[in-house]
């Protein structure tokens, strides 16, 4: 009879033997997945110290691994505030470590992107990755490090400590790993150009193994507010996390406990849930049954006077911002933008933002050319499966007088403390009804601003075409009735020609 046997594996193991979960599926996916992560990471570190981001990634090629992809080394520098020395190894050295579980809009979601970078790094090349880290003041901080994937540890193998005479700030990651750079290039060209469009404020400058310099120069120093800490919505809560908030709670009562630990609860709405619910007010949540539990969780989605969450914890670029990042990358002929009112989904808030650009630069194509942001990160992947895919494709846009084969592009921007998306590898967002309907309605306001400007657009080349057949004529006219009259001066027709624009409107235009 065969035995089975069962064994525990480390969080870098699990994602050592399964990388294609968080995006590393081929070596082009892997080195475009791989900047991405650190460039995002550096974005986030700039802006909690709310200055503009000034990022310098440079890719070298190291050689040949194989007939079809090489050895590069990964270079990204930034100007964000630095990680903590006691820190950095387990930073940049155990997977599902990091500043990323706070309840608030981030770019990062699991606390993975940077370190599985270094560990496909590392499983491909066998090379440590160098970190050097400030945070302003005397010291740069200096880590030669590899991953201990058995045991999800770091492993330092150097560490010094320099002097920082010019108070340089910021953190530098530099690694080796495998990639296919002449497949990927198209995808991370894109991805630095979007990320420039949702982040109007920042300097990215790439260098690719070529030695070619691609520079997207900020075009403004105005930053979207911060977001704040958000506490857990009444909505939103399970069983666990009631059972996580009961253990740490020092209050004893049930009012403070429901005050204190979810968002948007005060002292009215607590008393009232604890009428609707039946519970005492002064039991102590720390006595409460695990039955108990598993009631209080079901009363309070079932309680329909808790306020909404507000949008406090979201940080949305702004219809400013938007409308400088389309025109500094898009260069259109038109731009509209729409930022819906805060929405919620189970419990978690989020906001939409839209916008439409038509003419000048963008091309035409046999379909819209469609952009996808969440938390100002550009989705490249899988964009038939997103939700604002299937949205745009389910609009009659004939009604607002568009066509795919139009010089239209559509951006869509999702905010939220939890975005929905359907995989680790953050791709594509899931179809959830409610970002579903603030998307077709962000969609519809900025589809009737193109309506508006095109029917216009129409009366003007009507009244051009109109104004074309007097100016070609009326001179011949003229001439023909002189002789017929048998006079020498010929009539004043600009008099006419000025009637002419004035009553179809082209002196307005």
């Amino acid at each position: 009879m065969a035995q089975v046997t069962f064994e525990e594996i480390s969080a870098s193991d699990f994602f050592y033997r399964n990388r294609d979960i968080a995006g590393f599926t081929n070596p082009s996916r892997a080195i475009f997945a791989a900047i991405r992560e650190l460039v995002e990471n550096s974005l986030d570190a700039a802006e909690s110290l709310k200055i503009p981001p000034d990022i310098y990634v440079r890719l070298s090629f190291e050689g040949e691994a194989s007939k079809e992809t090489q050895i590069y080394k990964l270079r990204v520098e930034d100007n964000g505030i630095g990680v903590p020395p006691r820190h950095i190894p387990s930073a940049f050295g155990q997977v599902l470590f990091g500043s990323k579980y706070k309840l608030k809009q981030q770019r990062g979601t699991f606390g993975l992107g940077g370190k599985m970078a270094i560990l496909y790094g590392q499983i491909t090349t066998h090379q440590p990755a160098c970190i050097m880290s400030s945070n302003g003041m005397s010291r740069i901080y200096m880590y030669k490090l590899m991953i201990d994937i058995q045991k999800n540890r770091p492993l330092i193998l150097d560490r010094k400590v320099l002097l920082n005479k010019e108070q340089w700030r910021g953190t530098i990651v530099e690694f080796c790993l495998e990639g296919d750079y002449l497949r990927a290039m198209p995808k991370i060209l894109d991805y630095f150009k979007q990320t420039a469009m949702v982040n109007p404020y920042a300097n990215l400058t790439f260098v690719d193994p070529k030695g070619r310099l691609y520079k997207f120069t900020s075009v403004t120093k105005d930053m979207p507010k911060p977001p704040k800490e958000t506490l857990p919505h009444p909505y939103g809560v399970d069983v666990e996390l009631l059972q996580r908030l009961i253990h740490i709670t020092p209050y004893k009562n049930m009012p403070e406990f429901l005050i204190n630990h979810f968002h948007r609860v005060g002292e009215k709405t607590a008393q009232k849930f604890l009428t609707f619910s039946n519970i005492s007010p002064s039991k102590n949540p720390k006595k409460l049954s695990h039955e108990e539990i598993v009631r209080l969780m079901h009363m309070l989605k079932k309680f329909k006077e808790f306020l909404p969450p507000d949008a406090s914890c979201l940080s949305p670029l702004g219809e400013e911002l938007l409308k400088v990042g389309i025109v500094k990358e898009l260069k259109p002929e038109f731009v509209a933008v729409h930022q819906r009112r805060p929405a919620t989904y189970a419990g978690h808030p989020f906001i939409i933002e839209v916008g439409i650009a038509y003419g000048g630069e963008i091309p035409k194509r046999s379909a819209f050319l469609i952009y996808r942001f969440a938390n100002r990160i550009p989705l490249l992947y899988d964009e038939a499966s997103d939700v604002s895919v299937r949205v745009i494709n389910d609009m009659n846009w004939r009604r607002y007088k568009a066509a795919p084969d139009m010089p239209i592009a559509i951006l869509v921007h999702i905010c939220s403390t939890k975005v929905p998306y359907k995989t680790v590898g953050k791709e594509f967002i899931a179809d959830r009804p409610e970002v579903r309907k603030e998307i077709g309605n962000g969609l519809r306001e900025v589809a009737r601003q193109l309506q508006h400007f095109l029917t216009r657009r129409e009366h003007v080349d009507r009244e051009r075409k109109r104004l074309g057949v007097f100016s070609k004529y009326l001179p011949k006219i003229a001439q023909f009735s002189t002789t017929l009259a048998g006079k020498k001066k010929l009539p004043d027709i600009e008099k006419l020609l000025k009637s002419v624009k004035k009553f179809g409107g082209e002196e307005e235009v």
